[in-house]
């Protein structure tokens, strides 16, 4: 059986297998922090309504609930 490989890292004695896992660990917990988006959900911000009367801007507010309703 083939012995384990020691390198001198910093001035401490580690093993290859010690080396390997270290380096999976950065490669995956890398990809998990840098996939894994916001903890907040961005919520959903709706342009301001310039209409120029109250019966448009109901109409356009009605619109849109049924639009979102839809989807």
């Amino acid at each position: 059986m083939a012995g384990v490989a020691y390198y001198n890292v910093a001035g401490m004695r580690l093993g290859s297998h010690h080396i390997a896992m270290g380096w999976l660990g950065a490669l995956f917990g890398g990809v998990y922090l840098a996939t894994a988006g916001p903890k907040n959900p961005a919520t959903k911000a709706t342009p301001p309504i310039n209409a120029s009367s109250s019966d448009e801007a109901d109409f356009i507010k009605k619109f849109l609930d049924e639009q979102e309703k839809k989807q």
